[in-house]
């Protein structure tokens, strides 16, 4: 059996390629990266302003889209097949699975919204969402993103200072792929245990906090 490799976890399924030259590629993902922050952050001052949020499957769906559009047929769509995590033993629920999940992964958050710290929300959205795997590609991403928008509509505003959360964990991922597989394996079990994830995202949390110069 293929033993994971802490620095290394990718999902791979079959996909037509929609661009071919990978310079092309690589400007339309910069492009699809800032509109994808962009339209964050836009999700976080709407919630602000009404007052009040909802994570829907539709918000979720809507941040994949930002992102793959153009690089991939399924941008903004669950994955219509099974999907294989490189670099892990753990194996995404079937694509069937996938509609109801989202919803009771979005049930979770809600219902906890108002009694549960900002730092459990993110990590559990951090985790929950790779767990699920929803889409052939960008499921870390979109995690990371989605993360970064509970977290910061939790906290009540934008969260200041750089590199932010999802860069840092771009920049370096060890820490971040060992807290889901301990989440993976807590899940195993029976239970919902996403305090490695919630340590990670404290410690970055400060890290981007105190850049900010006073």
């Amino acid at each position: 059996m293929m033993q994971p490799d802490k620095d290394h976890r990718h999902s791979r399924a079959l996909e037509p390629e929609i661009v071919d030259e990978d310079a092309e590629r690589k400007l339309l993902e910069v492009r699809n990266h800032l509109k994808q922050y962009d339209s964050a952050v836009k999700i976080v001052q709407s919630a602000l302003e009404r007052g009040s949020f909802k994570l829907r499957p539709s918000v979720i769906l809507a941040i994949h889209r930002d992102g793959y559009s153009g690089l991939s047929a399924f941008a903004g769509t669950y994955r219509p097949g099974s999907a294989l995590i490189e670099g892990s033993q753990f194996e995404p629920p079937a694509p069937w699975l996938i509609a109801e999940l989202m919803e009771d992964m979005c049930d979770y958050v809600n219902e906890r919204w108002g009694h549960t710290t900002a730092v459990h929300l993110a990590a559990y959205v951090m985790w929950r969402l790779n767990w699920i795997h929803p889409f052939i590609e960008g499921n870390g991403s979109t995690a990371r993103l989605l993360s970064y928008v509970v977290l910061s509509i939790r906290w009540g505003g934008i969260l200041p200072g750089t590199p932010t959360i999802p860069e840092q964990i771009a920049a370096d991922r060890k820490a971040y792929f060992e807290a889901l597989e301990y989440s993976d394996r807590a899940w195993s079990g029976g239970q919902v245990d996403v305090s490695r994830m919630e340590e990670l995202i404290t410690s970055l949390l400060v890290r981007q906090l105190t850049s900010v110069k006073s």
